[in-house]
Order: C-alpha cells, then structure tokens, then sequence
C-alpha cells in the first residue's frame, strides 16, 4: 500500500488510539500516554516495513509528525465534549504566582 494511504488511515485510528490509551494509562504522565500512542501508530502504519523499503526515508522526522498528530489529536479532544469534568481528584494545582 501506498505510504500516503497507508497514512490517511492511520490518522482516521487517532481519535480512538488516544481514547483507548488514555484508558489503559489513566494516572500516568502525559508523555507516557504519548509515547505509547505514538508506538502504536507507528505499528499500526508497518512504519519498520515502511522504513526498510525506503517509502520514508527519515524516520526521525516521521515519527516527530506523528507525534505532533497525536498531539493535535488530544489538543482537539480536550478541547470538545469528550473532555473530563474537572474534579478535586484529577485537578492540576498550577503554582500561584508570588506577591
């Protein structure tokens, strides 16, 4: 398959990669969850396979795209609907600036 169609339908898997990842890591860093949704895109897309028959010749550069589709991904997520109420349990405490 053609390394642009092979991508058009691994982005299509994003939203419910992110969703099942942010299940199977709840409680873990957000980098973690990343990562691991990275990887699993990366495999779902052959990227070894896609890597040693030369369709992408920079795979550093690849794999940085792809993070930053996850990225979008989540960005796009928490921004909707799907986004968690925010409670007591899971509030982030940012720092108070000093006076």
């Amino acid at each position: 398959m053609d390394i642009v169609a092979k991508l058009l339908q691994g982005i299509s898997l994003v939203p419910a990669i992110v969703a099942g990842i942010e299940k199977l890591f709840a409680g873990r860093p957000g980098i973690e969850k990343k990562n691991a949704a990275v990887s699993f895109l990366g495999t779902a897309l052959s990227l070894g396979d896609a890597v040693m028959s030369r369709q992408i010749v920079d795979e550093a550069k690849f794999k940085l795209g792809l993070e930053e589709i996850v990225t979008g991904v989540v960005d796009c997520l928490n921004a909707s609907a799907w986004a968690k109420t925010v409670t007591p349990s899971n509030a982030t405490i940012a720092p108070q600036p000093s006076a």
